[in-house]
């Protein structure tokens, strides 16, 4: 069973953890990157949505095998295309995350920046409710509060945009069963992305011999400048991941509750101010009833973990 991703200090018990500066350091930067992701994907063009999803398969695979080789990680990885259950749930990790990349992809490159904001902002919401369905989970009245919330700020903004927020909730419902996906694999994030790119590398590389042969590719079409943002977009994806799981060994699961957020603040300003999305007052209705579910369901969280968290005395000897 490959285990050489998993375990390791708080990955067990990570409410054990003790946050450190280098931890909230590295979390802040994998944070920041994922903010300002939007000011990335609009450089590609003309690249289309689809073609920039499958570069970011292929070139997240290529640093992924340069990093395997010059780690040595090669037994790891095909002990874990071994693992027939790990495979199958790798898969639909897979396909979540393509889902999630192509529609934040979409999203920024055809000026919904803001909506992709709001995918982020209300997929803590959407984890809950998978935990409801899926795990058959009982939520406190707080939780069920803020869900209510939730959902009433999704109806204002459908009609603020005069249909459901689509990009928001595939962010959000493809994110929130990734992150279910990946915690059932267990694996550490450089393993996990490692096949979840590797399962889709055939089909994106296919894609783009279509396009090729079609006469729609882009890259190497486009200049240099385009084609090595196009191979950019492995280790733009790559390296936050990379430090977000080494800020996960290192920070309280509180902490890192609090941390996410810090990503769709960057990308809704960035929206408002760099890309001029304009904001309707049902909109800002609606965000603002994101935010206060948000809070509620933030100082539940909090409040809860608190309770549950007992420091224990050591017996005498």
């Amino acid at each position: 069973m490959p285990a050489s991703g998993r375990g390791g200090p708080g990955r067990a018990y990570p409410h054990l953890v003790n946050d450190s500066k280098s931890g909230v350091g590295l979390g802040v930067a994998a944070y920041l990157c994922w903010g300002f992701f939007p000011l990335y994907w609009p450089l590609l063009d003309p690249a289309s949505s689809l073609e920039i999803l499958a570069h970011r398969f292929v070139w997240s695979m290529v640093f992924v095998l340069v990093s395997i080789t010059a780690m040595g990680k090669w037994s790891t990885f095909i002990a874990i295309a071994r693992d027939r259950r790990l495979m199958v749930i790798l898969t639909f990790a897979s396909i979540t995350i393509a889902l999630n990349w192509g529609g934040f992809i979409y999203g920024v490159t055809n000026g919904h920046v803001v909506e992709t904001s709001l995918g982020y902002f209300i997929n803590p919401l959407v984890t809950v409710l998978l935990g409801v369905f899926v795990l058959k989970e009982t939520l406190r009245p707080a939780q069920w509060g803020a869900i209510g919330i939730g959902v009433l700020a999704v109806v204002v903004l459908s009609i603020g945009y005069g249909r459901l927020p689509w990009i928001a909730l595939l962010v959000a419902f493809s994110f929130a069963a990734y992150g279910f996906l990946k915690k059932k694999a267990n694996l550490g994030a450089f393993e996990g992305l490692g096949m979840e790119t590797a399962i889709l590398f055939p089909v994106a590389v296919a894609f783009l011999v279509v396009l090729q042969l079609r006469g729609d590719l882009t890259f190497g079409h486009d200049g240099p400048g385009n084609a090595a943002l196009l191979v950019g977009t492995g280790v733009v994806t790559a390296i936050p991941l990379l430090l977000f799981g080494a800020a996960a060994t290192r920070l309280t699961l509180t902490t890192i509750g609090i941390l996410q957020y810090l990503g769709p603040i960057i990308q809704f300003i960035t929206g408002l101010t760099i890309f001029d999305e304009t904001m309707t007052t049902e909109r800002w209705i609606g965000f603002i009833l994101v935010w206060i579910a948000l809070v509620i369901f933030t100082v539940d969280a909090i409040t809860s973990r608190r309770r549950r968290v007992v420091p224990t005395e050591v017996a005498p000897i």
